[in-house]
């Protein structure tokens, strides 16, 4: 596919640019901006997610789906996959990682995160930086914009397809605020000021309805509302040529962690995105998952008003044979259930090595070799570690680190004893991504 990176293009980095990309591989994560250098393998989930939102989500489609695997399985780095997949096919993308700052328990904090992490054409990131490109596009005729044609973009905006008032009149309330000239009462601060403060809403800040009111917004965006103002965002994307919105949410698991009226409330808002997307056109939602979400007691299935929505997501048992079967087109993607092969985990160690060698200026294969690099991955399989994608870049990065720096040679190494050390990390960030240190 045209948005992964081939081994000529690996050869093209300076080392300035190589040297951050180890620095977050050594971390066991993938920077989100080189995720093509690293896409080897799942050929069919990309495909048929491709053709999805090519053929359905673009023609006017609505869909959620489920990404599911382990700890170290590669789910954000799939993600990441699919957020470069959507931007080159025309849409507008907003990855958001849950975390203490963003719980999913707290709808306005996603909200205000989705908006925030929006990506697209325009230069920068956020809504904020989309309505910048939106206003200076249209300031480059040669004449400054009429009353008149404002009034007509105006009406435009109002009657867009699943546009809410208050968002419009926001948009149409920047309009003005930056094409009609200055009243006799009015400062140019206080012209940036009313900029800022409708650019906060945009954002979901905080705002109180007596300073909204001279705009003809009468909202904030809360809970109740944020379906519709979901909706409108879209819709006034669509307006700008995009395709459609594609959500990405990461680390859904770590509400498994809370409390029972903490993990209620989550859920209760995933179910809230989950029936926006029923109703919905031109968007499309990811969650990331673990087994766990689906199989725990404290998952899914302990909020009734969600688990009626979800429970049929999953592969089906092939009685005769005892086989899962996969349904590429369905809701679930399970990267537990296809992992990488032997022969692409070896494509992306030698994608890792080149990096490593134009970071550090040395001849990285002649000390680490593919014979090492299909031997990490014996060693993995025979663990029944072979899906864990995160474990054996971390293992790589270590063992390029050791050779690099010269002081035990490789054939000295105890791969298997390597092994476990990487995985001892993992094991680590796994306890410290479960602990539960947002449960309020």
């Amino acid at each position: 596919m045209s948005f992964l990176k081939t081994g000529k293009e690996i050869e093209e980095l300076k080392a300035f640019q190589a040297r951050p990309i180890i620095e977050e591989l050594r971390k066991g994560s993938v920077p989100a901006d080189q995720v093509p250098f690293f896409t080897v393998g799942r050929e069919n989930w990309i495909k048929f997610i491709a053709d999805d939102l090519e053929n359905y989500i673009a023609q006017g489609g609505a869909k959620v789906r489920f990404i599911r695997g382990d700890y170290g399985d590669g789910k954000t780095h799939f993600m990441s996959i699919i957020r470069h997949l959507a931007l080159s096919q025309g849409f507008a993308v907003s990855f958001v990682v849950l975390t203490r700052e963003v719980p999913i328990h707290k709808f306005e904090a996603v909200y205000q995160n989705i908006v925030r992490q929006l990506r697209g054409t325009f230069s920068g990131l956020g809504i904020r930086n989309l309505l910048k490109q939106w206003l200076d596009d249209l300031a480059q005729s040669e004449t400054p914009l009429t009353g008149e044609q404002i009034a007509e973009l105006a009406e435009n905006l109002r009657n867009l397809s699943g546009m809410n008032i208050n968002f419009a009149n926001a948009l149409i309330a920047l309009l003005k605020n930056r094409f009609t000239p200055l009243s006799e009462e009015e400062s140019q601060d206080d012209r940036t000021n009313a900029r800022e403060l409708l650019l906060h809403w945009f954002e979901a800040g905080k705002a109180t309805k007596k300073e909204l009111k001279p705009f003809a917004v009468f909202e904030v965006v809360n809970k109740t509302n944020s379906k519709l103002m979901l909706n409108s965002l879209n819709s006034f994307l669509r307006d700008q040529g995009y395709k459609g919105l594609v959500l990405l949410l990461d680390e859904l698991e770590t509400v498994i962690a809370q409390s029972a009226s903490i993990r209620n409330a989550a859920y209760e808002n995933v179910r809230l995105l989950i029936d926006n997307s029923e109703q919905a056109e031109y968007f499309h939602i990811f969650f990331a998952i673990i087994p766990d979400i689906l199989l725990s007691e404290k998952g899914f299935k302990s909020y009734d008003a969600l688990w009626s929505r979800v429970r049929a997501i999953g592969e089906q048992d092939d009685k005769p044979t005892g086989k899962k079967i996969l349904n590429y087109r369905g809701v679930l993607v399970d990267l537990h259930q296809t992992p990488l092969k032997q022969e692409e985990f070896v494509t992306l160690g030698q994608r890792l090595r080149h990096i490593h060698q134009i970071a550090y200026r040395w001849d990285a294969a002649a000390s680490v070799s593919d014979k090492i690099l299909l031997e990490l991955c014996e060693n993995q399989q025979k663990m029944g570690l072979l899906s864990e994608v995160r474990l054996f870049v971390k293992q790589v990065i270590r063992l390029l680190d050791l050779a690099e720096q010269g002081e035990t040679p490789i054939e000295n190494l105890d791969l298997a004893e390597h092994i476990v050390v990487s995985q001892q990390e993992m094991e680590q960030e796994k306890v410290e991504k479960l602990e539960p240190s947002w449960d309020n």
